[in-house]
């Protein structure tokens, strides 16, 4: 048995943000060319910080996918978002496509009202995980979530490695002494 399964998220989140980009970099070039003479070092700093967040929140999200390990559920996106859910940790898992299509954000999504995380690229394929006690997230803003909501490629082949991997832990006797 492999140590770790990568499983690949959405991408429309990804897409969508590198069109937003591509627009912002246009009218800041019509801007700066249409503008009285701005110092080159005033432009590199603003190209410079532009290129770093197109890289991480346009180009990272391109670059990571969720894990599966013997242990438990990895879920990235991007640079800026990594969450390690034990097995142990986790009440129950499902798909999620009962959620409409429409009503899904894309991202790192945490509502006020409801105590659920949104870490989705897309919105189909969506999987859904209860966890057993709520967890703070800080990428949420430090708000408990007692369950996640995110996307896979290929969900029925998730779901039953997550299965598969959660039957080779070894049942345990709560009547013994070192249970």
């Amino acid at each position: 048995m492999e140590r770790r399964l990568t499983f690949e998220c959405g991408r429309a989140l990804a897409y969508g943000r590198l069109v937003a980009f591509a627009v912002l970099i246009a009218l800041l070039s019509i801007v700066i060319g249409t503008s009285p003479p701005a110092s080159l070092e005033f432009v590199a700093a603003g190209g410079a910080v532009l290129a770093a967040v197109l890289f991480i929140f346009g180009i990272s999200p391109l670059l990571t996918q969720h894990w599966l390990t013997r242990s438990r559920v990895i879920l990235r996106q991007g640079w800026y978002f990594r969450a390690a859910i034990p097995l142990q940790g986790i009440r129950s898992i499902g798909s999620a496509e009962d959620l409409a299509p429409h009503r899904v954000p894309l991202g790192i999504h945490r509502p006020l009202g409801r105590p659920t995380l949104f870490v989705t690229g897309g919105r189909t394929g969506l999987v859904r995980i209860v966890l057993a006690r709520p967890r703070r997230f800080l990428q949420a803003f430090g708000l408990p979530a007692s369950e996640i909501v995110f996307d896979v490629a290929r969900p029925k082949e998730f779901l039953e490695a997550f299965e598969e991997r959660r039957a080779l832990f070894a049942p345990v006797e709560a009547d013994r002494a070192d249970s």
